[in-house]
């Protein structure tokens, strides 16, 4: 059986009284090893919910700095943290937070040449990075080396929120084959975002996550389309 300390018997007393988790599901999530790629907007909320709820080890992978326009959202980092790398500060965020967590900063950039080494000694990946390019990388990796994915992108008061490769799920590809053109794609810096929406959709990550750790249901071959502008949630089953 797992050990816990005092500080975390009464850090995680009040989600240990629920029958979803208790004392074997702490112990699951303390035992877990999730890869956070990105600690921008959806990142940021993703480790935090993650720390405070007691998964053991954390990567997190990123190789930018932070800018004082990354603030409006990616909540993790105060005016005094900019010019500072993201994982580097990420990681001591989170450790202030529960000293208990274990966190792995991985400071560079995903690419072929490092993503099998990268993701391989995680049970689970959370992707939270803000390009096509990446994001296929992430996918197709976490196939090739059968770990679940937590997928999410956000735009504008929008989201979009799926689980690949569990249980013997679909993935990526098979909603999309191939990238868009990132020429063709709208991004943040040219269409804008409300803070509040990559925290919730990275929250909502977030709960996938520990809901897979923990054994619990999860949609699967199912991609949620949130609107926030009036609250309408879509589940596209594919």
């Amino acid at each position: 059986m797992t050990q816990f300390n005092i500080d975390e018997l009464i850090r995680y007393g009040r989600q240990m009284l629920l029958p979803e988790v208790g004392i074997e599901g702490q112990e699951k999530l303390k035992n877990a090893k999730v890869l956070v790629v990105g600690a921008g907007g959806l990142g940021c909320p993703a480790l935090l919910y993650l720390s405070a709820a007691g998964v053991g080890t954390l990567g997190i992978v990123d190789f930018d700095k932070i800018e004082i326009h990354n603030l409006n959202r990616q909540v993790l980092y105060s005016s005094a943290d900019v010019g500072k790398l993201k994982a580097q500060t990420a990681a001591e965020k989170i450790n202030g937070l529960n000293p208990n967590v274990y966190t792995i900063v991985l400071n560079e950039r995903l690419q072929e040449a490092n993503a099998e080494k990268l993701i391989s000694p995680f049970d689970l990946v959370v992707d939270g990075s803000d390009n096509f390019a990446t994001r296929y990388l992430v996918n197709d990796t976490c196939v090739r080396l059968k770990k679940p994915l937590v997928y999410g992108t956000i735009l504008n008061m929008q989201g979009q929120l799926a689980v690949f490769n569990f249980k013997g799920s679909k993935n990526l590809r098979d909603i999309y084959a191939e990238p868009p053109d990132s020429e063709d794609v709208p991004n943040c810096d040219e269409n804008g975002v409300i803070g509040i929406v990559p925290g919730i959709i990275g929250s909502m990550m977030c709960d996938h996550a520990i809901k897979i750790i923990l054994g619990m249901q999860v949609d699967i071959n199912t991609i949620m389309l949130i609107d926030l502008r009036d609250y309408t949630l879509k589940k596209l089953v594919y």
